[in-house]
């Protein structure tokens, strides 16, 4: 594996954003692009690092992990924004790493709600088309698909509300003819209210008659994110194989 860290991909007056590049020993490859969790306020893109790069990567698949503004010095849809930049600049950049055909998208909690605005809200990957190396998944992992609870504690709401608005995903969804494959994660005691309205998502998906075939999802024992800590006999997270059989199936 080569690393490449911080890697600057885009400044906003005076803060400059990096993000980390986990390539395999290979000279091609298809790239998964993380973006981590801790609530829009909290987390780190090391973190990739530490659960999910070492068995993507020994399996052939590359890691690009984003550093995106967060609370207190952000808001919506601050964050949005920069992980939209974030892929743009890898569509642009990654093949001059080596030779990049797909591109799949996706992130845990916070990042998984970042990565189902960019799935559903097109206009802020719109706005950066075209594309050289396109969009050609999602992997939702623990996201929530309504109005995300920090951006309501923005707004001086309660955190606990359930809202559908354009800063959720779910209102999103039915503009698409149709969308990339994706594939949704979330615990059966996850966040209050996580669970449901993730098979709400999945629903109102299937109720607008999007292909079935493409849109998957695993309901997994345990806490909210679990699935991110949990190490098998072999050392590797469990969230880690979910991934790699999601951009295997699709490439």
């Amino acid at each position: 594996m080569k690393q490449i860290e911080n890697i600057p991909y885009v400044t906003r007056e005076n803060e400059t954003l990096c993000l980390d590049l986990y390539l395999p020993d290979a000279d091609a490859f298809p790239l998964f692009v993380f973006m981590h969790g801790g609530g829009l306020e909290a987390g780190s893109k090391t973190i990739a690092k530490e659960r999910i790069v070492p068995y993507l990567t020994q399996n052939g698949i590359a890691v690009a992990s984003l550093a995106y503004r967060m609370y207190p010095n952000a808001k919506y849809p601050d964050f949005i924004e920069d992980a939209a930049e974030g892929v743009s600049w890898l569509s642009h950049h990654i093949n001059d790493y080596g030779k990049c055909e797909k591109m799949f998208v996706g992130g845990s909690s916070a990042g998984g709600y970042l990565s189902m605005m960019l799935c559903f809200d097109d206009r802020w990957l719109k706005a950066k088309e075209p594309f050289s190396v396109p969009v050609s998944g999602y992997f939702h992992n623990a996201g929530q698909p309504t109005a995300h609870f920090r951006v309501l504690a923005e707004r001086g709401l309660d955190s606990k509300r359930v809202i559908v608005d354009e800063s959720a995903p779910l209102f999103h969804v039915g503009k698409a003819e149709s969308y990339p494959p994706m594939h949704f994660t979330v615990s059966t005691n996850d966040m209050p209210g996580r669970l449901e309205q993730t098979m709400l998502m999945l629903a109102t998906l299937r109720d607008f008659g999007y292909d079935q075939t493409k849109i998957t999802h695993t309901v997994i024992e345990g806490k909210h994110c679990e699935q991110d800590r949990r190490r098998d006999e072999n050392g590797v997270i469990e969230v880690a194989y979910l991934i790699h059989d999601f951009v295997k199936k699709w490439c």
